[in-house]
């Protein structure tokens, strides 16, 4: 049986007052309730020993939905102590970016990093070179 990872994903949950954006983590490793990031319970569930990565949802703005995903995991270092660290592959390559440890993990932190990763992947987007100068 295979376990299925916790993934972060942003919402728009409606009530009374209007649309409001959450994002939060769900899944079988949060007993599929919803964790809000930057909550005491999100920092809680970071550090507990049982807890070693979640998925990223990478939302295009543009069209509005889900594009890929982020990897995020737990990785013990030789000088002591876990630290987050975010893969995405992107064609060959993975790529990976050091997060910090659980305390930097912060919503604001994961969306940076998910932006780097998203800009990057466009396949569009080729770096200038000496010749792509027009002939004239």
């Amino acid at each position: 049986m295979t376990r299925k990872i916790a993934t972060v994903s942003e919402a728009i949950r409606y009530d009374k007052t209007g649309p409001c954006r959450e994002v939060a983590l769900y899944g079988e490793q949060t007993h599929y309730r919803t964790i809000p990031l930057d909550s005491p319970q999100w920092f809680a569930w970071l550090d507990a020993p049982e807890n070693n990565g979640f998925a990223y949802a990478l939302l295009n703005q543009a069209k509005g939905y889900i594009d890929g995903f982020m990897t995020v995991r737990k990785e013990r270092r030789q000088r002591g102590g876990a630290y987050w660290t975010a893969y995405r592959r992107q064609g060959r390559r993975l790529r990976k970016i050091y997060l910090g440890p659980s305390s930097a993990l912060t919503e604001a932190r994961l969306a940076e990093v998910a932006a780097r990763l998203y800009a990057d992947a466009d396949p569009l987007e080729k770096p200038a070179s000496a010749f792509d100068a027009p002939a004239g």
